[in-house]
């Protein structure tokens, strides 16, 4: 089945943070977290970290191993949550606060966000088989989906930069791993995330982490 999804990280100041974003994603982000199944996907990611992608992925969402538990389990773990997923359309008829509109055209300013778009794809799902799950549990809120104030991300940078923050060995491996195809510049995704980390910190800006399918 064709459809296109994203996944963004955007700066903005406290102020948007705590009163337009946090009201509405913050809950969206706790019921993701604590659907029961999710967390057995996510526990069962953490025992059982797939193989080189190389041996079970195909372009387009196919694999050949589609019967596998383990392999339906990280794909339906890293796939768009049901809850987060409001966020992309408007929460309501009564709210139509929605990602397209309120968050993605304030960013004006290019390095203020990071947004990978593919097609027939995941980007999360890469990121997380590239980083494996001890890199992954270093990231706060849930499978991609968080919302930090300034403050919060001046506090979990350093785990940020443990869980991002390459060896010349272990970046090559993880980019053996991330199976997406970049355009000319593109921002990878093993780059985009702590680079908007950093350059939040340091401007004294909040973040807003959210995956969906656009379409």
């Amino acid at each position: 089945m064709a459809f296109t999804s994203a996944w963004s990280v955007s700066a903005h100041d406290d102020g948007f943070i705590n009163n337009a974003l946090a009201p509405r994603l913050l809950p969206l982000i706790a019921a993701e977290r604590g659907d029961p199944l999710a967390r057995e996907r996510w526990d069962r990611w953490r025992r059982e970290p797939l193989p080189d992608f190389r041996t079970w992925w195909k372009p387009f969402g196919r694999s050949e191993r589609q019967e596998a538990d383990a392999l339906n389990s990280f794909h339906e773990l890293t796939a768009s949550g049901e809850h987060v997923q409001k966020m992309y359309g408007g929460l309501s008829p009564e709210d139509d606060f929605c990602l397209l509109t309120h968050v993605w055209d304030l960013a004006t300013d290019e390095g203020d966000l990071f947004l990978s778009v593919q097609s027939k794809e995941f980007a999360l799902r890469s990121f997380f088989h590239a980083i494996g799950p001890v890199r992954a549990a270093l990231i706060p809120g849930w499978c991609g989906n968080f919302l930090l104030p300034s403050a919060e991300v001046r506090q979990t940078l350093p785990a940020i930069e443990r869980a991002l923050d390459f060896t010349a060995e272990e970046r090559a491996v993880a980019e053996e791993q991330d199976w997406l195809d970049y355009r000319d510049g593109e921002e990878s995704v093993l780059d985009g995330p702590l680079r908007m980390w950093r350059q939040a910190a340091g401007d004294g800006r909040g973040l807003c982490g959210v995956a969906v399918v656009i379409y």
